[in-house]
């Protein structure tokens, strides 16, 4: 269930608790007349079935909620209320199954921004990287997919696709790629502070590596992976599902990838950097198609159980 707390101008109140009332899955509704102070108007509650909550936000905005007042929405952990179970059982479809478009457009935006702590992490988790390809542990390798945050900007183009928002598309697009070449360029400088420490060397880069040596030589099963790790991320994002996303984050070799290209191109190994590169952009792109189709697949069912 989700609870929505709403404020409405009085004179869209009445428009609001009709079209609450109509909606198939929502209970506990209650009005404050006039508690609002900031915008001025009327505190308008009521709990909603998940499957049902695209539906009464969709009809809310197009009242000019959102504008003239407010709408906030919480996720309901625990509920013991029978009507609750009962305006589940009456809504469509099944919770899991439920889109939420303007949670997903607003989680979309906010992940997908370029700010420092964004390029901290991904520069952190490309450092990382660097250190598991050049020793050829997998165990590293595995911890700097796990920190990697790439996922979001690749979901907001997904969602921007979808949803047809170019600016979320291109605000994403700039995150994603401004956020490689940033976290690229620290960890070949990091390569270099690291040679002359004596920790990196040219020989360790152009050792067999059983373990790593996957990263710089791509091929279609790296595509047929990220396809798959798309599916899993956007079902995950779509279904609030945080532990199948982590398990999406340790199993695409995005990160890794970058930081191998990064190191390569500290010792101008040009071969492996461009193996590497096609690597990264094979997951990338594969990421985005999957997320694409996986987001119009689910809104196509999800209309057709509507």
């Amino acid at each position: 269930m989700l609870h929505l707390r709403l404020i409405t101008p009085s004179d869209r109140t009445d428009d609001v608790v009709q079209l609450i009332e109509k909606t198939v899955g929502t209970t506990h509704l209650a009005v404050l007349t006039g508690a609002a102070r900031n915008p001025q108007g009327d505190v308008v509650l009521c709990d909603v079935a998940r499957e049902a909550g695209d539906e009464l936000l969709s009809g809310l905005r197009a009242l000019g909620i959102d504008e003239t007042g407010s709408i906030a929405v919480e996720n309901i952990d625990l509920s013991l209320s029978k009507r609750a179970d009962k305006a589940e059982a009456e809504a469509p479809g099944e919770g899991a199954d439920a889109v939420l478009w303007e949670h997903l457009t607003e989680a979309t935006h906010e992940e997908s921004t370029l700010s420092v702590t964004y390029v901290a992490f991904l520069a952190v988790a490309t450092m990382l990287a660097a250190c598991g390809v050049m020793l050829d542990n997998a165990i590293l390798i595995v911890g700097a997919m796990a920190v990697g945050p790439e996922f979001g900007p690749l979901a907001g183009i997904s969602t921007a696709v979808v949803q047809r928002a170019p600016q979320l598309a291109w605000r994403s697009l700039y995150a994603l790629l401004a956020g490689f070449a940033a976290a690229m360029v620290l960890t070949a400088g990091f390569s270099w502070v690291l040679d002359a420490l004596g920790l990196f060397t040219f020989d360790m880069l152009e050792a067999k590596r059983p373990n790593t040596a996957f990263i710089y030589n791509p091929d279609w099963m790296s595509f047929v992976v990220a396809l798959l790790a798309g599916i899993a991320g956007t079902l995950s994002l779509t279904s609030a599902k945080s532990g199948a996303l982590i398990g999406v984050a340790i199993s695409v070799t995005t990160v890794p990838a970058a930081a191998n290209a990064a190191v390569a191109l500290s010792y101008t190994d040009y071969s492996q950097a461009a193996g590497s590169t096609g690597q990264l952009l094979a997951n990338l792109g594969g990421i985005v198609v999957a997320g694409v189709l996986t987001l119009l697949t689910q809104k196509f069912f999800w209309a057709r159980r509507r």
